[in-house]
């Protein structure tokens, strides 16, 4: 019998071993493996030759997985301690609360907080909130009281603001009132003929802070006699913490004519309470996750997409990392001698046409290899100026103890930082894909590719990602 050797990595499987461009060719795969079989037989006939065996070959299915959650709001939180206070409480005569937040084009804020002398009236924008950015583009700043009203949440039957025995300065305790007989959010009707305007009882002013941040400034401007009661007496009107909300879809706390949604308006309109809404709004609050396009290739050297604390080569990963367009590196990749496979992957399962995979949709691709090959991946975290989703540069051993690999192995995919552009908050940055005025157009940063690590929060990797590799036939 003559000695056993391994054929070696022949020339045809150069690019993508065309499976993924050729359906055709899967056959010519298999009428190889028989040659080789063939070959293999007649060999094992003669004790003068050479045994050959045929390199162990699969095809695998890889599945890029969208696992983010849809937030509805871009921040979200309470306002519940005055300036110059060390603990949280109600808002006196020229006290104010201030409250700061991120927010991208397109944004608008509501907030809520409670008008003390009444059993459930609050102040707040209309559904649609007060719009954060100007037409041309500017941030809106300064006094932006005029968009604010007074709100009857339908919770609890009304008595005379200042005087009823429900209400917060005077009640029991908490949700003590009456049942509302018209259990609707609906503008505070003046019942008693002595509510103040507005403009008497509160101020509200925006301030930038940033490119993409604001401090928002609710003011107390009530005065002891602001507030006129049946009985002779005068009162000043108290606010209470409240919460507020970055939303692009109007009516975040409350729809006009319909009921209180049970989510803690109530608690913030009765007695100043935040926990509830709070809660609600924040489980509903961040940035929302989306994969763009990429590339994959099968290779046994590593680095072939990128190499760790080096620039990126100028070859098209920027142009995945900034904006989700694969092409140019897809045509690196194959034009690599390294590569035995490549191609890019843009369409999501079950579209018709390209485009960004959103939280529950998935790309997927078939690869053929043979063992000792590994796989690569690069697909942009579109949240981001220039942060993408990638193997390390080694790429995945797609025959692992010479077994074919199968299962979940979101466990080997890093986020990177490919060092092209200079990063912004995720979710809001004016040069990240979604809001960008075009392709290539953010701050150059001219550093280097690696995991990211840039003081902002992107959530684990796990939380926004899925990758799964099955060998199929």
């Amino acid at each position: 019998m003559g000695r056993v050797v391994e054929t070696p990595r022949p020339a045809w499987r150069r690019n993508s071993i065309e499976t993924q461009r050729n359906p055709m060719n899967h056959s010519l795969t298999g009428l190889w493996a028989m040659a080789l079989a063939g070959t293999t037989a007649l060999a094992a006939c003669s004790d003068d030759d050479d045994m050959v065996v045929p390199p162990q070959m699969q095809t695998f299915e890889v599945s890029i997985e969208n696992v983010a959650v849809a937030y509805d709001f871009a921040s979200s939180g309470v306002f519940d301690t005055p300036a110059g206070q060390g603990s949280p409480g109600p808002l006196f005569p020229g006290g104010v609360y201030e409250f700061s937040f991120h927010a991208g084009p397109g944004a608008y804020l509501s907030f809520a907080t409670m008008m003390v002398q009444s059993n459930d009236f609050f102040f707040a924008p209309d559904g649609d909130g007060i719009a954060l950015w100007n037409p041309d583009g500017s941030q809106v700043t300064g006094d932006v009281t005029d968009q604010i009203l007074l709100w009857d949440a339908g919770t609890e039957a009304d008595g005379e603001p200042g005087l009823g025995p429900d209400q917060a300065p005077r009640q029991t305790g908490a949700d003590t009132g009456a049942p509302d007989p018209n259990a609707t959010v609906r503008l505070a009707a003046d019942a008693f003929a002595n509510l103040p305007a507005i403009a008497e009882m509160v101020r509200v002013t925006l301030m930038s802070t940033g490119p993409t941040s604001w401090t928002a400034r609710i003011e107390n401007v009530s005065t002891a006699t602001t507030l006129a009661t049946s009985d002779g007496a005068m009162h000043p009107v108290p606010l209470a913490p409240g919460v507020f909300v970055v939303h692009s879809d109007p009516n975040p706390l409350f729809t006009v004519g319909s009921a209180d949604r049970g989510e803690g308006l109530e608690g913030v309109a009765e007695d100043g309470t935040t926990g509830d809404l709070r809660a609600a709004l924040g489980s509903r609050t961040g940035a929302t996750g989306v994969l763009a396009p990429g590339v994959y290739a099968v290779h046994r050297t590593p680095s072939i997409l990128f190499e760790g604390g080096a620039p990126d080569r100028g070859l098209g990963l920027e142009a995945i990392a900034e904006d989700g367009a694969p092409g140019a590196l897809a045509g690196a990749l194959a034009g690599d001698p390294e590569v035995s496979a490549s191609d890019l992957f843009n369409t999501p399962a079950g579209a018709a046409a390209p485009g960004p995979a959103t939280p529950g949709g998935r790309y997927t691709f078939t690869v053929t290899a043979e063992e000792g090959d590994r796989l690569s991946f690069a697909t942009m975290y579109v949240q981001s100026n220039d942060l993408f989703f990638a193997p390390a540069e080694t790429g995945i051993d797609l025959f692992p103890g010479g077994v074919p690999l199968s299962g979940d192995v979101t466990g080997m995919v890093l986020l990177w930082d490919a060092g092209t552009e200079v990063n912004e908050r995720p979710g809001v940055g004016l040069f990240q894909a979604p809001r960008q005025p075009g392709p290539d157009t953010g701050a150059d940063e001219n550093g280097s590719v690696r995991q990211v690590n840039d003081g902002y929060d992107y959530g684990d990797v796990e939380g926004l990602i899925r990758v799964t590799v099955t060998p199929i036939g």
